[in-house]
C-alpha cells in the first residue's frame, strides 16, 4: 500500500502547508499549479492508452464502453448528483471543505485505478500522480478552510485501501486481458480529467465513470465461454 501511504501523506503534507500560508496561495499561483497537473494528468491517460491499446484484443471495445458508460451516467447524472451531495453536506465553512475534499479526492479515475494497479502489479504511477494533484488540492483547500482539512486524509486512506485489499482478493479474477481493456478506457478517461483542469473541455468525467465497468463486464462474459 506504498501508494496509498504516500497519497494520505501528501494530503496531511498540503493541508498543513495549506492552513500554515492562509490565503498566501494567490490565483494566478494557484492557477499555475492547477495548469501543470492538467497537463501532467492528461500526459498520463494518453501514455496509458498508447501502452496498452497494441494489446488490446477487442480493438472497438473502448468505444463501446465510453459510449454506454458514458450515457449511463448522464442519464444517471453522477455529476449532478455530485454537486447535490457536496452542497447538501456544506453546512459550515469546515464541512463543506471537508464534503468537497473528500469527494474530489476518492471520487475519481486515478484514485480507483491506482489501488488496483498497485495490489496487482505493484505500480504506483496513478497513485503518485494522484498524490501529487491532491497535494496541491489540499493545500488551495486548507489556504481556505484550514488545517480541519487533514481529516479527508483519513477517509481516502480507507477508501483506497478497502480497494486495494478487494483488488488482492479478486486477483484471480481480474485477467490480464481485463486489466489492458480496463487501463485503455482508464485512460481516456484520465486524459479527461486532464481537460477538464485545464479548462480546454469540460467533458464530466463523473459521468463517464460507469465505463470502467463495461471491459470488466466483457471480459469476464467472454471468459465464462473460454
Amino acid at each position: 500500500m506504498t501508494g496509498t501511504i504516500v497519497n494520505t501523506c501528501t494530503i496531511l503534507a498540503g493541508s498543513l502547508i495549506g492552513s500554515i500560508f492562509k490565503k498566501g496561495i494567490r490565483e494566478e499561483q494557484q492557477n499555475a499549479l492547477y495548469m501543470a497537473m492538467g497537463l501532467a494528468a492528461t500526459g498520463l491517460g494518453i501514455n496509458a492508452v498508447v501502452q496498452n491499446m497494441p494489446d488490446s484484443k477487442y480493438p472497438v471495445l473502448f468505444i463501446v464502453s465510453l459510449a454506454l458508460g458514458s450515457l449511463i451516467g448522464t442519464i444517471i447524472n453522477i455529476d449532478g448528483q455530485f454537486q447535490k451531495l457536496t452542497d447538501r453536506l456544506s453546512v459550515g465553512q469546515l464541512s463543506k471543505g471537508l464534503s468537497t475534499g473528500i469527494l474530489l479526492f476518492c471520487i475519481g479515475t486515478l484514485s480507483i485505478l491506482g489501488p488496483i494497479q498497485s495490489a496487482l502489479y505493484g505500480d504506483h504511477t496513478y497513485l503518485f500522480t494522484n498524490a501529487t494533484l491532491d497535494f496541491v488540492t489540499s493545500m488551495v483547500l486548507a489556504s481556505t478552510y484550514g488545517v480541519g482539512m487533514m481529516l479527508t486524509a483519513g477517509v481516502l486512506f480507507c477508501w483506497q485501501g478497502g480497494i486495494y485489499v478487494i483488488a488482492l482478493m479478486l486477483g484471480n479474477f481480474m485477467t490480464a486481458d481485463m486489466m489492458t481493456e480496463l487501463s485503455v478506457v482508464g485512460g481516456f478517461l484520465i486524459a479527461s480529467s486532464g481537460l477538464s483542469i485545464l479548462n480546454i473541455k469540460d467533458c464530466k468525467t463523473m459521468n463517464m465513470l460507469p465505463s470502467l465497468v463495461i471491459p470488466v463486464l466483457f471480459c469476464w462474459v467472454m471468459g465464462c465461454f473460454t
